[in-house]
């Protein structure tokens, strides 16, 4: 079997769907999984996406990026003004589904050592993968954690190929009519998932897409 290179969109917790798209991707021992981030929060279950994930890196080359709610969420552990902020943009429904009233700190030790592995970027012959964001002047490795993480394609849309020519794939923003946005030079795949749409996963270099939903529906392949 040929080597693939996939890249999966936000998660936020929907579990159903992550183990819908994984089941139909039956990753090998020769893939590489790019996860774009945002593994936790406002779905319903983000202790079952976390394990998923934790048992996906024995399968397969797993590349997790660092999304803004894991950003949020490893700040919480030690600091009440961080938490307080992580419980307003979805944390609670993280929490509560390792059981109501636990401390981000005291999640299982294999999730916080996953949540602390996860990369600001990735990088391969032809393509970038970014959480959030980038700016098509600045090598990767020189962006800011803002635009990594945090600035979404409605504040800022790059106009313009990135200087290294290579084709970026972005989470983030979601694109709330289900459909993948693909300016040919950016690709973002997030299908807002947690809000009713779709969790996407994409063949980097075809293109191709499979999506499924929290209900455990799925359509494959999406329309380039």
């Amino acid at each position: 079997m040929t080597a693939r290179t996939i890249a999966i969109g936000d998660i936020h917790g929907c579990a159903v769907a992550l183990s819908a798209l994984l089941d139909r991707l039956r990753p090998t021992p020769q893939d590489t999984i790019v996860l774009l981030g945002d593994y936790v929060d406002r779905g319903p279950d983000s202790r079952a996406v976390l394990q998923r994930l934790v048992e996906l890196a024995q399968q397969c080359t797993l590349v997790p990026l660092l999304g803004n709610h894991e950003e949020m969420l490893l700040a919480s552990r030690s600091d009440t003004e961080a938490l307080q902020g992580w419980l307003r943009c979805g944390g609670v429904a993280t929490l509560d589904s390792y059981g109501h009233g636990t401390h981000p700190r005291a999640l299982p030790a294999d999730h916080l050592a996953f949540l602390e592995s996860c990369r600001p970027y990735h990088e391969t012959d032809h393509h970038l993968f970014s959480h959030a964001n980038f700016d098509p002047s600045v090598p990767l490795a020189e962006q800011t954690p803002l635009m990594l993480r945090w600035c979404s394609l409605r504040e800022s849309t790059p106009a313009r190929r990135h200087i290294s020519g290579k084709t970026v794939i972005l989470g983030h923003t979601p694109q709330e009519n289900g459909d993948v946005l693909d300016r040919d030079f950016f690709v973002c795949i997030d299908t807002f998932c947690c809000g009713g749409g779709w969790l996407t996963a994409m063949d980097v270099e075809d293109k191709t897409f499979w999506q499924a939903n929290d209900a455990g529906q799925f359509r494959e392949p999406a329309e380039k």
